[in-house]
Formats: C-alpha cells, structure tokens, sequence
C-alpha cells in the first residue's frame, strides 16, 4: 500500500507540472496582447520598472523571485521612506489589483518550475522564522499563483485561517482539486471578491503567534 501511495503522488505531481506548462503556454499565447498594453500603461504611469520583483519563500522554504506588474508609485517622505501603500497604490494599480492583472506576469515563475498554478500563496522571505513547525508544512508543495485560501476569503481572511486552508490544501491535494480551484478562481476573479483584509491595501503584516 505504501509503494502504490508513492508512485500515486510521483504521478500527481508529473501530471501537475504537465498542467502547470500547458496552461501556462496557452494562457501566455491567448493573453500575449494584453501583457504587452498592460506594460505599456505601467511603464506611461509608473515608469520603469515595469515588473515589480520581490523575494518570496517557494518549495522547502528555498527563496525566488516573484515578478507581478507593478502597483503603486514610488513616492516617499521628507526623510526618503517609502509612502505607506495605501498613498502610493493609484486608480490604475487599484483596478490592476482588483482585477488580479497584476498577477499576470507569475506564469513566467511557473514556467520555470518556482511556482505552480495551484498551491499555497508565496509569503514574504521573513515571515519563515515567525512560523510555527505546523506553519512550514505550506511550502512542502509549490506556491501557487491561486490556491485554497484564495477561493474561500483571499486577503479578506485571518492569518490562522489562511494558514489552516493553506495546510489543509497540503493534506488533500490532486489534481481533481487542483482543476476545481482554478475554475472558482476565474469566477472569483470575475466577481472581484476578497482583493483586500478590512483596513488594508492587501494583508496586514504577519507577526507571528497565530495557531498552529
């Protein structure tokens, strides 16, 4: 029983890269022309950078970079420091958020294998040494461009219920799943829903100390 569970989850996981390339490719070659007028609007609004890139914790906890359209200005204070995002994020990064355009450029970490369609959100680099042992199992599988958490509360949920639907995910996945969450996202993504937790731009910092 064991050996046959093994070569189940060996096949899962080759058949969830061969998603991930597929609808990746495809998704590049429908949506080509909307990459290339969105990184123009940017590039008019925000200026160069096009790209925003930022470390991000992917499988076994090994760092990458994530690359999304950027979002907000540059804008800083009197002393240097960056505008808290609320000031900086503008109307068009706004719809670009609420729209989930900005995520567009993610199939490229997918295509190179640092991230999956489905899966985990990929957090901040330091949030890794605030986790509970129970926290890391999330990044035993690939971060996900959409996941669990994100269909059932996004940024709108709290961080131990994140975390409890991020492990939950880990628990149960295949590719029956998998294919489940991608088609409520294109809804979700449709219907706008959970872009932002109460009082935030996206989610509040996390600090530590939840369940788990």
């Amino acid at each position: 029983m064991v050996v046959k569970k093994k070569l189940v989850d060996i096949l899962n996981r080759i058949v969830k890269r061969l998603l991930d390339l597929c609808g990746s490719l495809v998704f590049l070659c429908i949506f080509s022309p909307v990459f290339l007028v969105i990184s123009i609007m940017v590039r008019k609004k925000f200026g160069s950078p096009v790209l925003f890139r930022q470390k991000r914790t992917g499988l076994k906890g090994k760092p990458f970079t994530i690359c999304k359209f950027r979002t907000m200005t540059n804008d800083r204070d009197g002393d240097g420091n960056p505008l808290p995002d609320g000031k900086r994020l503008v109307p068009f990064g706004e719809f670009l958020r609420r729209t989930s355009l900005d995520e567009i450029p993610e199939i490229l970490n997918v295509v190179k294998g640092e991230m999956s369609l489905v899966g985990p959100r990929p957090l901040l680099v330091e949030y890794m040494e605030r986790y509970s042992p129970e926290q890391k199992r999330r990044h035993t599988v690939k971060p996900g461009i959409t996941g669990w958490a994100q269909i059932n509360g996004r940024n709108s949920v709290s961080w131990d219920e994140r975390f409890g639907m991020d492990l939950w995910y880990v628990d149960h996945w295949n590719i029956i799943l998998d294919l489940k969450i991608l088609l409520i996202t294109i809804i979700k993504v449709l219907k706008r829903e959970g872009i932002s937790a109460e009082g935030h731009v996206t989610m509040p910092e996390f600090r530590g100390g939840t369940k788990g």
